[in-house]
């Protein structure tokens, strides 16, 4: 019996510890006259272990305090016909008494690892279940806002096309014999309304068709103003150039060249500017004295030339 409990007490050593400590602590002191002073950790931890060493020596006086693995088994100690030993003393039984509790803790330990490792695993499938509808969710609001800005921005469309198609359908067309002059008047009305591309479209397509026309001189100007408003400033200054380089002496001739000092402007082209503008003054000085007088004003007021 020894020997078994030998070889149980070198695998459970530190339980037999923490048993003791927690008999110790809760074992109620005995009543004193006058309190004794309270005991230090340290102190408490030296008592326990001397408690320890004693038991060891009682339940092990062979042993000298020290614990030795089983050299043989129980029932090569019997022998054969051999009688089984006396009953253990009161001390071994303690001992025995003591491992059995300490094997009701370690159930006790066991159990309430296994509640805590199988809480845990419900806990972390709650919250990869909670993960994932909240993904859902976002994903569901997000999906909702983009098809709702996809809507309103379709119906914002829808509404610019319709408002744009109404204010051509108001623009007339006219329609008379001659059809050169009906479609730069028509352009000029859709310049006028603010109708940009359009007009743009109607003019290029006057200048192809109508290149001999007593009109081509304002349409190709109308062209380039209209590129100009557009905020295409390089594009019009081609038109301006061809206008005035094609017939110097035709109707719109110093417009365009004056636009194009405005052209080389907004280009950040400062000399081009100045070039254009000089010209202006050498050639059309009775123009910029007369009718182009205010808008040469402003365009030369616009650029620093030296």
């Amino acid at each position: 019996m020894t020997t078994i409990l030998a070889k149980r007490w070198h695998h459970r050593t530190a339980l037999c510890l923490l048993a003791l400590l927690i008999a110790t602590v809760a074992t109620p002191p005995r009543a004193h006259a006058e309190a004794a002073p309270p005991e230090t950790t340290e102190a408490r931890l030296r008592r326990i272990e001397g408690q320890l060493r004693a038991l060891q020596r009682k339940v092990f006086p062979e042993g000298a305090g020290k614990i030795f693995a089983p050299e043989i088994t129980p029932d090569a100690a019997l022998g054969d016909g051999a009688a089984p030993p006396p009953a253990p003393s009161g001390n071994a039984a303690a001992f025995g008494d003591v491992l059995i509790r300490i094997d009701a803790i370690e159930a006790q330990m066991r159990a309430l690892t296994a509640n805590s490792e199988d809480s845990q695993h419900r806990f972390g499938t709650m919250e990869t279940r909670i993960a994932a509808v909240e993904a859902a969710q976002a994903h569901a609001a997000a999906e909702a806002a983009a098809a709702a800005e996809h809507d309103a921005g379709a119906q914002a469309a829808a509404k610019a096309a319709a408002d744009r198609a109404a204010a051509l359908a108001a623009i007339e067309r006219p329609v008379t014999a001659d059809k050169g002059d009906d479609a730069y008047t028509y352009g000029f009305r859709l310049r006028e309304a603010g109708l940009l591309p359009e007009a743009q479209a109607v003019l290029t397509d006057f200048v192809k068709q109508y290149p001999r026309h007593r009109r081509i001189s304002y349409a190709r100007n109308l062209l380039g103003r209209a590129l100009l408003d557009d905020h295409q400033p390089g594009p019009a200054a081609q038109w301006f150039v061809q206008n005035y380089q094609a017939d110097k002496t035709g109707e719109r001739a110093a417009d365009s060249l004056l636009y194009l000092a405005s052209a080389m402007t907004q280009l950040k082209q400062v000399k081009r500017a100045c070039a254009a503008l000089e010209e202006f003054r050498q050639v059309y000085a009775s123009e910029g004295a007369g009718r182009l007088k205010a808008q040469y004003d402003t365009i030369a007021g616009a650029v620093t030339c030296h």
